[in-house]
């Protein structure tokens, strides 16, 4: 991916922030998904790409906008493009943390195409790379990470979806000794947490959706992590769905160049406030967002506060 996309890339994810942000707290996470939804929509009229999206926010005969097929972008370079337009809708609402928009742009078929299901996955930051196995059991990847940082496994910290079904994941982590951090939703934020000391979070375990999982997969790439994942069908629907890939694909342990291969380029801007990213702020006259632009390609990773004057141009633009 060209750098010349850069700003172009994050003008979408500011757009889909400053929307949804307005929503932040109200209770409503569907018109919030909504307003970012459509927010991004309309920006990626302006970035010169012949984009496909590989991973949007549903299938085309499920939602009006930012659909599995659809085509975006003004024309130009072709672009595989996977996003979450609001990922952590729940939390927007609730006024949480870690709520965030999130696009991917990828040479075509560099993105691993996923079914609506879940994958068990391990995301840590650099220092993990190598070190951590999906295959090995949790105290064994928890004294691997220790020993990578030169730490004790009671200094760090696992994030992990606060779900049901992560409660012998939880009990298997405790009894190891370290320190975890239950997360309502937004684990792709909490995965990027794990490049970045200062959020006191060193890796996500557990169980969260496929396509999140790619999203990860792409920006850990960039910023040097690690990451592996597996299918974890919850039903017999989707069960039936990942058996129409095959059985050796449904058993698989992906890498993090099989989630994403080639060059890509990641932009996210932080909707509420986080361990990556600052959420929108609102001061007279306009707002105060926060975003990241990163390069696989380069390793370049660049950390944008932007003043927006709402009365010179519209949000998008």
């Amino acid at each position: 991916m060209e750098r010349n996309l850069a700003m172009d890339a994050v003008r979408v994810t500011e757009a889909a922030a400053l929307a949804s942000s307005r929503f932040m707290g109200l209770g409503d996470h569907v018109a919030a998904d909504r307003a970012a939804a459509e927010a991004m929509r309309q920006a990626f009229d302006s970035i010169a790409i012949d984009g496909t999206i590989v991973i949007g926010e549903g299938p085309e005969d499920a939602i009006h906008v930012l659909y599995v097929g659809e085509r975006v972008g003004a024309g130009g370079r072709p672009a595989d493009v996977a996003l979450d337009a609001l990922e952590g809708a729940t939390i927007c609402a609730t006024g949480g943390y870690n709520a965030l928009s999130v696009i991917v742009l990828a040479d075509p078929g560099s993105l691993l195409r996923v079914p609506d299901t879940y994958m068990d996955k391990i995301a840590c930051g650099p220092a993990g790379r190598g070190v951590v196995d999906l295959d090995r059991g949790v105290e064994a990847n928890l004294r691997a990470l220790a020993d990578a940082k030169g730490v004790y496994v009671e200094d760090l910290t696992v994030a992990v979806l606060d779900r049901p079904r992560h409660d012998k994941l939880i009990d298997e982590v405790r009894s190891a000794g370290a320190r975890i951090k239950l997360i309502g939703d937004g684990d792709v934020s909490a995965a990027l947490a794990t490049t970045r000391p200062e959020a006191g979070i060193d890796i996500l375990m557990g169980v969260g959706r496929a396509p999140q999982g790619v999203l990860t997969a792409a920006a850990l790439k960039c910023l040097g992590g690690e990451m592996q994942a597996r299918f974890a069908p919850r039903n017999e629907a989707e069960a039936r769905e990942l058996r129409s890939l095959g059985e050796n694909e449904r058993k698989r342990k992906y890498g993090l160049d099989d989630l994403a291969a080639g060059n890509v380029m990641l932009s996210a801007t932080g909707v509420t406030a986080g361990d990556f990213l600052a959420g929108v702020r609102y001061v007279k006259g306009g707002a105060i967002t926060n975003s990241v632009v990163m390069r696989s390609a380069t390793g370049t990773i660049r950390l944008i506060e932007a003043h927006h004057h709402f009365d010179r141009a519209p949000t998008y633009e």
